[in-house]
């Protein structure tokens, strides 16, 4: 797996088209039954990607990725906690 993002360019470019008409004042606000492939891959709700486009900054402080990809930095880090891992585990389940 090549470091970076874990998808296609094709995938992110489709992503980001499906979130600009998403977040448009004149549209709905609903993600469309047809949901991007990349949201499935990445085992990652409509709801919650919706919610993190317009509120990133609310549920992480700090680092964001998988559980089990926050608890190794928080190890090579040194952290005897494991910080904002109730928030990685409701939006990026293992």
């Amino acid at each position: 797996m090549p470091k970076g993002l874990p998808f296609r360019l094709t995938d992110y470019l489709e992503l980001v088209d499906c979130t600009d008409r998403i977040l448009r004042e004149d549209k709905r606000g609903a993600i469309p039954e047809n949901t991007p492939p990349i949201l499935n891959r990445l085992n990652i709700e409509s709801k919650h990607w919706l919610y993190l486009t317009k509120n990133f900054e609310s549920p992480f402080k700090g680092m964001v990725g998988s559980v089990s990809k926050l608890k190794e930095a928080c190890k090579k880090l040194g952290y005897e906690r494991t910080p904002g891992i109730f928030s990685c585990k409701q939006y990026f389940p293992n």
